[in-house]
């Protein structure tokens, strides 16, 4: 990834979170549930605030030009759901999709497109998103980003940890990324 690019994606990271907040210390983290839509889910250190990615209908099908979309739970807040701005959308947190073939697509975020993940149909028929963790393919569960300081304009990410859970043993996986 390019000086460019890896500034970009660490910039927009940090866009609409409080850095300045509870940087030195870690969190307890919510972990959202009741979503029967949901995929998976983003955290970063810089406050609870969470970003859900849950599959998205049109007309009771699942929209092949979105079929993924993210919105934030504001815990921070009183807990409730937020749509992601324009500009969360098209530089952060927003994904691109590419139809692979019916029920399958290769996704990435729009500020780090080098990452991979795939939308498919599981063993039991419903929907998931695939990834590779320590070289293996695994369901995704959720992204966590480590922020160790830096400034607003250069933060220091320590690490980006990806958990999942191995679809034939279902044991929980995880692997961290310096990026």
């Amino acid at each position: 990834m390019g000086m460019n690019s890896k500034k970009l994606f660490l910039l927009v990271i940090l866009v609409t979170g409080n850095l300045l907040q509870g940087l030195a210390q870690e969190k307890k983290f919510p972990v959202p549930s009741g979503n029967g839509k949901q995929l998976f889910y983003l955290q970063r250190t810089s406050n609870t605030n969470t970003i859900v990615y849950e599959l998205n209908y049109k007309d009771g099908a699942i929209d092949k030009e979105n079929p993924v979309q993210g919105f934030w739970i504001r815990y921070q807040e009183r807990g409730q759901r937020e749509e992601l701005s324009f500009i969360q959308r098209k530089f952060a947190y927003g994904l691109k999709t590419k139809k692979i073939s019916e029920n399958q697509y290769e996704i990435s975020f729009v500020s780090y497109k080098k990452y991979k993940m795939y939308l498919k149909l599981g063993s039991d028929n419903k929907f998931y998103v695939y990834t590779d963790i320590n070289h293996r393919s695994a369901i995704l569960t959720s992204i966590f980003i480590k922020i160790n300081g830096g400034s607003f304009w250069s933060p220091n990410i320590e690490y980006v940890e990806i958990s999942g859970i191995e679809p034939n043993s279902h044991s929980i996986v995880k692997e961290r990324l310096k990026i």
